[in-house]
């Protein structure tokens, strides 16, 4: 398959990219992108969450009324659960949510989100270009140029450009992530794809068979 190349002024450049089919043009696996979106997701989880139980709470351990002839339940001290200001029965305590996934698993739940935004006409091809300062005006002005400035969009980069992150960090719906660092969350929340024309390379050299 082939995706035109566009300019920065959105328009065709008439060169063409060749999509590599092991990569864009797998038959996709739901699940596995299901897991990949899954871990991702827990590992940004920081599993600080702790209440008190009846062992922390202060108060005093003492037997709050005697075990019978009272016409209500028995109780203990006043740190119990039943009470207003006791401990919290079986609360939440600090956990780690990260579950290990293999790295074939991750690797086809990428091709997998690529396949489908292929199959879904949602990548655009971007000749590479540099921003000489950090100016968000100006990635403004792509992204219109482009047709997608009301769309969320994630700009994959070869590798890491200070100035182009810069300029879109203040965008609510830009995201500039390197090849190296795209996981298959980002590719599905993305309404667009804009891949760099030398990062379709690199991209493939990762994910190919």
């Amino acid at each position: 398959m082939e995706l035109a190349v566009y300019n920065l002024k959105g328009e065709e450049t008439g060169k063409n990219v060749s999509l590599n089919d092991d990569v864009y043009g797998i038959e996709p696996n739901d699940h596995a992108i299901y897991l990949d979106v899954k871990q991702h997701l827990a590992n940004l989880r920081q599993g600080t969450h702790k209440t008190r139980e009846r062992s922390e709470v202060a108060g005093s351990t003492k037997k709050i009324k005697r075990q019978k002839g009272t016409g209500t339940a028995r109780a203990g001290d006043i740190k119990s659960p039943i009470f207003r200001g006791g401990g919290r029965v079986f609360g939440p305590r600090p956990r780690d949510y990260s579950f290990k996934l293999n790295k074939k698993l991750k690797k086809l739940a990428r091709k997998s989100a690529l396949s489908y935004k292929v199959k879904t006409e949602k990548i655009r091809i971007v000749e590479d270009f540099n921003i000489s300062t950090p100016k968000t005006s100006e990635y403004i002005d792509i992204l219109k140029n482009l047709n997608i400035n009301e769309k969320k969009s994630l700009l994959v980069l070869t590798e890491q450009n200070k100035n182009i992150y810069l300029s879109s960090r203040n965008l609510q719906g830009a995201k500039v992530v390197t090849a190296s660092e795209i996981t298959t969350y980002d590719i599905m929340n993305a309404s667009v794809l804009l891949l760099v024309e030398s990062s379709v390379d690199v991209l493939d050299n990762m994910l190919s068979n």
